[in-house]
């Protein structure tokens, strides 16, 4: 729902959207890019399918977790759920006995509600897909193309739609001349450095040879003619020792604790 409301949102402020794409744009970015009149694709760029995920207090909680981190219940991929029950009846099972057994062995691994939060997602999602093409797309037939292509037509939520075959599926696909595509890169390079977008996250990276210490992370930036604003995060970060029965000497591990987290003018960057 987030790349709906937020092509929704841009579209009231324009008379054209278009996005550009210099590396990837996967999942909810395919979606939103689903949404603009033109999509602009250097050689790198990558969509991907929109197969969601649902994330709900009563998902499967791991077995295992690494000492230190909180057991939290996992995503449940909506496709795969539909991929299980596409299994049995591929492997033959079309007795009704035969399917409620494997129905109800599902039941016991995930919670019932959120197999009936998948089936919804499962019909949103092709929904919004639709809504977002009408916005520049009259063609029924075109639309219904592209989005049963990325949604369902590609298996694997990892995927990569390149440039040539998001063109060939129907998408309104610019290829920037050479200028423009350096332009592009090196625009995309600089986010790369003010988000840290190439760099693994890493608690003793902000530790050093501290016990404790505070952390400030840029996650988005939203830049217009003339104002630049930042979604930033402050945390506090503190390095600790667990025991465990398992292991003779005590495991390191981290507390983290957000001090603050907002969007903030920041006309430096």
């Amino acid at each position: 729902m987030a790349g709906y409301a937020l092509v929704n949102l841009i579209r009231e402020y324009c008379d054209s959207f278009d996005v550009i794409i210099p590396f990837k744009a996967l999942s909810c970015a395919t979606l939103i890019a689903l949404g603009a009149d033109n999509i602009i694709l250097t050689r790198m760029a990558q969509l991907s399918p929109i197969d969601p995920s649902v994330q709900s207090p009563l998902g499967p909680v791991p077995q295992k977790v690494h000492p230190g981190y909180a057991r939290g219940p996992i995503p449940v991929s909506v496709e795969d759920v539909i991929g299980y029950l596409d299994l049995a009846k591929d492997q033959g099972l079309k007795r009704e006995e035969s399917l409620l057994k494997v129905f109800e062995n599902l039941s016991n691994k995930v919670h019932p509600l959120i197999l009936g939060q998948v089936f919804r997602t499962r019909q949103e999602i092709v929904f919004l897909a639709k809504k977002l093409l009408s916005y520049h797309m009259e063609d029924q037939e075109k639309i219904e193309r592209i989005t049963n292509t990325i949604y369902k037509g590609r298996f694997s939520h990892d995927y990569i739609i390149g440039r040539k075959e998001a063109e060939e599926i129907g998408l309104p696909v610019i290829k920037p001349d050479a200028d423009l595509e350096r332009d592009i890169m090196n625009l995309f390079l600089e986010y790369n450095s003010l988000l840290e977008i190439s760099v693994p996250y890493n608690p003793e990276t902000i530790l050093g040879s501290e016990e404790t210490s505070t952390g400030v992370f840029n996650r988005a930036i939203i830049e217009s003619l003339d104002l630049t604003h930042v979604f930033r995060t402050i945390k506090e970060i503190k390095r600790i020792q667990i025991a465990s029965p398992q292991a003779p000497i005590p495991i390191i591990s981290y507390q983290e604790k957000i001090l603050s987290e907002s969007w903030i003018m920041d006309n430096s960057i």
